[in-house]
């Protein structure tokens, strides 16, 4: 750029061709979006929430409806480059704002949001604004001025338009864009790779683990046993006052309890608490999203932790002849669930726990090849993970990548050499 000259800015300095705005000098509307929070069809109009905002861009893959026949205001209709800002939400989620790129034909938004509209002549890009909005700078202004708690929180119009905003011309404003929007678009198609592998991934667990696809070279039968016929039950107490208090989350497996819940919320008498090995496996009977029967972990990142007698733990009884990376995948893919509710509809769920007993749970029955063909699905299935795993680590690169360039480009740390 031409202006390589700086004036003071608070503590740090600015390019002198820069301008400071305040976004009610800029800012032409603010307009909410319409009364739309109980659309809950699964086809017909779509509705961009406030839960769709992430990161700059809005993510489509959890989206509500409207039904066909319901009424909506033309106004509510999104145009690409139209910037939501997301007004009511946490206290950590508040303030989200994100811009629409036609990731749908047709869509609308509710009253969660809020559309803004800026003075063209000070401001020609909202694609710049975007990501100015998610900046360092813009974030912690954003999260200064939400008040509420830490569950419900707002930010309102009045405070939003005393936010101030570090504004380059034009031409650099269209470059800045291109270049993050550039990084944008390698984030999104490294997660749409992502995607399509997790995709692979599930079918491959529903078919090799299922015996409906074989791996060449096993033709055998495979057997049903019942799971007390593989697996022995764990109830060694924690007579060694082992302090890793775990909790086991469907999501993320075994989280020591003080990461999961910020605090420590076991008893502080624990010596009559389970305590498991690297390698065992835990059920919980809590269900949750993706495991509406319940999910059962293998513990692989300790050598030892705590648990509640709640959860029903378990061990192979031979090495030889059953593989624990095998029975990982196989518990991973819930295919446990068909008998579960056989044994757990009678009793009905109670504090948000199934009803299942140690010795229903280990009556189940299970059909499952032999060592050879297990060892050999689940180097199949692992391959699977590491592939996904390598790309969200380049995806976490990425984003760090992303996060640099706008702590420099957006506030004129670094200009850029030719203009767009």
């Amino acid at each position: 750029m031409e202006n390589n000259t700086t004036k003071p800015f608070y503590n740090t300095t600015i390019p002198t061709d820069w301008k400071v705005k305040k976004l009610k000098d800029i800012l032409i509307e603010g307009r909410l979006g319409g009364n739309y929070e109980n659309a809950e069809a699964n086809t017909g109009i779509p509705v961009i929430k406030m839960g769709n905002l992430d990161r700059g861009v809005i993510k489509i893959d959890k989206i509500q409806y409207l039904p066909d026949n319901e009424a909506y205001n033309e106004e509510d209709i999104l145009k690409k480059g139209d910037l939501l800002f997301n007004t009511r939400n946490t206290l950590e989620l508040v303030g989200k704002v994100a811009i629409w790129k036609n990731e749908l034909p047709f869509a609308v938004y509710n009253s969660n949001l809020m559309r803004l509209k800026f003075e063209e002549k000070l401001v020609e890009s909202n694609w710049f604004m975007n990501y100015a909005f998610n900046s360092h700078y813009g974030l912690s202004q954003l999260r200064g001025t939400a008040t509420g708690t830490t569950s419900v929180a707002a930010i309102y119009g009045r405070d939003l338009e005393s936010i101030k905003f570090l504004l380059p011309p034009f031409l650099e404003q269209r470059a800045i864009a291109h270049i993050l929007g550039l990084m944008d678009t390698a984030i999104n198609q490294n997660n749409q790779l992502i995607v399509q592998k997790e995709f692979r991934k599930k079918w491959l667990m529903q078919n090799l683990l299922t015996g409906k696809k074989r791996l060449k070279g096993f033709g055998g039968d495979w057997k049903e046993v019942a799971m007390t016929n593989v697996f022995n039950r764990v109830t060694r107490k924690n007579s060694e006052d082992n302090t890793n208090v775990v909790t086991i989350s469907a999501q993320r497996g075994f989280v020591r309890q003080i990461d999961f819940f910020n605090k420590a919320i076991a008893s502080e008498i624990i010596d009559n608490y389970f305590l498991v090995e690297k390698g065992e496996f835990c059920y919980n009977k809590s269900y949750s999203n993706g495991y509406p029967w319940g999910a059962t972990k293998r513990l692989n990142d300790f050598d030892k932790a705590v648990v509640t007698t709640l959860y029903i733990c378990f061990g192979l009884k031979n090495l030889q002849k059953n593989s624990g990376d095998f029975f990982e995948q196989f518990f991973e893919a819930n295919l446990l669930d068909r008998g579960l509710t056989k044994i757990a509809h009678e009793g009905g769920r109670a504090h948000g726990l199934l009803n299942v007993t140690p010795s229903d749970f280990f009556s189940l029955r299970i059909t499952i090849p032999d060592f050879e063909e297990q060892t050999a699905i689940s180097q199949v299935l692992q391959a699977a993970d590491k592939e996904i795993q390598l790309l969200k680590t380049k995806t976490d690169k990425l984003r760090e990548q992303k996060k640099g360039m706008m702590q420099v480009l957006l506030t004129g740390k670094k200009r850029l050499k030719s203009e767009i």
